[in-house]
């Protein structure tokens, strides 16, 4: 088949069976592996949809620059659209990202500006309000907004629900994915819920972010904010596109866990995919011996691996965090 641009290739994911890295597992377990994306993650999914909205609307114009706070992986997805589609593009990272995302958002033609990891939300140096400002200073700007722009969690409503409904042949039992903005998980989730109610959606949260205390309590606790290192999980804020009525359950996992995680799964199924990931499949392991060889759960791996080649599959890096000693380090090749 040939395309008239990258764009019509975003969608349709594979969904891959995994075998030694839950073979203790009597469920069967499934990825819905989002880094076949052009851009490598599920945010191409949100991207497109949030820019064409924009379009349509008048928000964005020719010529016009798209801004937004981003952990990496959907500023790279706005950056290839807009390069595509003729818009300037302005990102707010923090400085946790890691160096292969950073590299890749200046290659696809961003302009990019570095904030401190742990400025708090209302800081005017946050990533979030600097995103903010920068919308309001640039002539011609708009402010994609992807924690509260509900067209997040429509693109996975009208695309990747539907695709897991399909290839489980709406047999799904479970579905797992990271927690963060909400609307891959969210968006998906309502679509097969609305299927099949008795789904259980469960979210994978981190610690230092304030989205499991928020589901349990309806508390806004800023005493649950803290440090990590994943990237693509967990919030310091409580995202729009969060609908807490359809998550069944919130599970903490560790930087370290998640990190080891997305090891195994490289070296046991030769998957390579990114940081979530690992920690989508830490959640797993910590839900385990609730499943039933009955159960069919599909696990959200967000994005692909390459993206954290300087991080989590640096032996460097692994080592610099404490999540391995030299003496353990396995070759990765």
């Amino acid at each position: 088949m040939v395309y008239n641009s990258i764009l019509e290739t975003i969608g349709k994911t594979p969904l891959v069976r995994l075998n030694k890295i839950v073979a203790h597992i009597p469920a069967t377990i499934y990825a819905k592996i989002e880094g076949f994306n052009p851009g490598l993650s599920a945010k191409d999914r949100i991207a497109l949809h949030m820019i064409e909205h924009a379009e349509r609307m008048g928000y964005l114009q020719p010529g016009g620059t798209v801004v937004d706070a981003t952990s990496g992986n959907t500023g790279f997805s706005l950056a290839m659209v807009s390069a595509i589609k003729g818009y300037k593009c302005v990102l707010t990272v923090t400085t946790k990202i890691s160096e292969d995302k950073l590299n890749n958002l200046r290659a696809m033609g961003a302009e990019v500006i570095l904030c401190p990891k742990d400025a708090k939300p209302s800081d005017p140096e946050s990533y979030y309000r600097k995103a903010e400002s920068l919308a309001k200073e640039i002539p011609g700007a708009y402010y994609i907004n992807q924690n509260f722009n509900m067209d997040n969690s429509a693109a996975h409503y009208l695309s990747t629900g539907p695709e897991i409904w399909e290839q489980t042949e709406g047999k799904i039992t479970h579905l797992i994915g990271s927690a963060s903005t909400g609307g891959t998980l969210c968006g998906s989730g309502k679509y097969i819920k609305e299927q099949n109610p008795n789904l259980q959606v469960i979210a994978t949260d981190a610690y230092g972010s304030v989205l499991k205390k928020y589901h349990e309590t309806g508390v806004y606790d800023p005493n649950e904010i803290g440090s990590y290192q994943m990237e693509g999980v967990g919030k310091n804020i409580i995202p729009g596109n969060f609908d807490f009525d359809l998550i069944n359950e919130f599970v903490k996992v560790t930087d370290k866990d998640s990190a080891l995680k997305a090891r195994e799964l490289a070296l046991t199924d030769g998957i390579l995919a990114g940081y979530s990931s690992g920690a989508a499949l830490q959640c797993l392991e910590t839900i385990k011996d609730r499943l039933t060889k009955d159960d069919i759960v599909v696990l959200i791996f967000a994005s692909h691996g390459t993206k954290y080649v300087t991080k989590i599959f640096s032996d460097k890096w692994m080592v610099q965090q404490g999540f391995i000693k030299e003496d353990e380090l396995v070759s990765l090749g």
